[in-house]
């Protein structure tokens, strides 16, 4: 009896926590479209998220890119069919490597900052301080973390967009040898606007998963320091998670016939 003992804990272990998890996630989401807000805050998040995540981003999305361009040759140019590198090279960022790449990548920097932030607070009961002085913590510290992740999400991702396919341009025409013009056309005529709109909703998918993971281990954090690096760690690698199973489930909603 011992196993199944062990298998139900950690089962009901699993529900308890999936349970509060989507708890608060309705709470958070109840508080995003009523007011009061912190326009200084969020405007912070959005600067924090947004801004200074375009280094890690834009570098990603243009070697991404570039990568994708000289394998597609690698494995076209045996099916004398180089022509259809750049159609691959915009379908896979617009749809796929860009919104994935960017979550995962921003999941690292911010999900860890938010859990770390917020823990700190919680362990060393600013947390507490907040409801004292009569301010809602959901309100001040979670709503305006996930409005600037649903809302910079998708900019993010435009933007990897454009320089993935940059990145791709790059290696095509300067490594290659296509012709520049030739190039851009056929990336032009091949894209459509459903490709960049999935990918766009992906990515604010993604920025809400990421800003409600870090957000909800760092709140629920507790046993001091040791206790905030375990919460910096279950956010990120539960935001990564997420991001890809949803990836899956929002492919199939979007491309499936």
């Amino acid at each position: 009896m011992n196993p199944l003992q062990a298998i139900g804990r950690v089962f009901l272990k699993f529900l308890g926590t999936t349970g509060r998890l989507i708890s608060f996630m309705a709470l958070g989401l109840s508080h995003i479209v009523r007011p009061p807000y912190y326009p200084r805050i969020i405007l912070r998040q959005m600067i924090d998220i947004g801004y200074y995540s375009l280094p890690v981003v834009g570098l990603t999305a243009v070697f991404a890119g570039m990568v994708l361009a000289l394998q597609s040759y690698t494995g076209f140019s045996r099916f004398s069919a180089e022509g259809a590198i750049a159609n691959v090279v915009v379908l896979s960022i617009t749809r796929e490597l860009g919104p994935v790449l960017a979550g995962l990548m921003v999941a690292g920097r911010i999900g860890a900052s938010l859990a770390a932030e917020i823990g700190t607070m919680r362990v060393t009961e600013q947390i507490d301080a907040l409801t004292t002085l009569s301010t809602n913590p959901m309100k001040y510290l979670v709503t305006p973390r996930l409005i600037a992740g649903i809302t910079m999400f998708p900019l993010l991702v435009l933007v990897a967009d454009v320089i993935g396919v940059f990145g791709g341009y790059l290696v095509a025409v300067y490594k290659l040898g296509f012709n520049p013009a030739n190039y851009l056309q056929n990336t032009w005529d091949f894209l459509t606007a459903e490709d960049v709109n999935s990918g766009l909703v992906k990515a604010a998918v993604f920025g809400f998963i990421v800003s409600l993971m870090g957000c909800y281990h760092g709140y629920n954090s507790k046993g001091g320091a040791q206790g905030v690096g375990t919460a910096t760690t279950n956010a990120v690698v539960s935001a990564s998670i997420l991001i890809l199973c949803s990836d899956y489930i929002l492919t199939e909603i979007f491309f499936a016939k």
